[in-house]
């Protein structure tokens, strides 16, 4: 049973911004421009328009890539592009800890709700053992839904078995906060270590 009086059962998390870095944002599409000597602004636009595809889990990386850059001859490979997007990603193991922690001593059920590719996300999850504190992964590749459609929350929901003001949402983007909290779950906006403690603390979990 939980140790203190919290009506807290279970937390929904995004990964990157929070445990991670953002592995594939646009800065390092930025660094990945000038790394291989892409334009970068004919790069960032291809990616805003098929990047939804491919973090919904209906591309795979490759064809994402296809669209994205080797739609002509580059003297780079794709493996050359998969390693640099790869190692992009980094932990906060601070934050890794502080979840562990409680949800070790609250016994609180742990949802991953983030919008991301399927082969970044099995990277993630695998490289920095995130299923160490995180029970399900409701991540958009493998629900075919990104944030902020509803139906993804409510899915989350769906899966917890608990009722939606039993559950605290950890995001670093106030707008995905937003829109779950229209179905009535309660969120946290991460911005660092010490005040997503002291915003736990408000629901008696730390």
């Amino acid at each position: 049973m939980p140790e203190h009086n919290s009506t807290i059962k279970a937390l929904f998390l995004d990964i990157g911004g929070v445990f991670l870095t953002n592995g594939w944002d646009t800065e390092a599409r930025k660094e990945a421009a000038i790394k291989f000597g892409l334009d970068f602004e004919e790069l960032n636009g291809r990616h805003r328009i098929i990047f939804d595809a491919y973090e919904s889990g209906k591309s795979t990386l490759d064809e994402y890539l296809t669209l994205l850059i080797f739609y002509k001859p580059r003297n780079f490979t794709r493996e050359d592009i998969k390693a640099f997007m790869m190692q992009k990603s980094q932990p906060y193991p601070e934050m890794i800890e502080l979840i562990r922690t409680i949800k070790r001593k609250h016994h609180l059920l742990t949802i991953a709700v983030n919008n991301e590719g399927r082969e970044l996300n099995d990277y993630r999850i695998q490289q920095f053992d995130l299923k160490s504190f995180i029970d399900v992964f409701a991540s958009s590749c493998f629900v075919h839904m990104r944030k902020p459609d509803m139906d993804m929350y409510q899915l989350a929901i769906d899966l917890a078995q608990v009722k939606p003001e039993e559950i605290v949402y950890l995001d670093d983007r106030p707008v995905f906060i937003e829109a779950a909290c229209q179905l009535g779950i309660q969120g946290v906006e991460h911005v660092d270590v010490a005040t997503t403690k002291s915003a736990l603390a408000q629901y008696g979990l730390i």
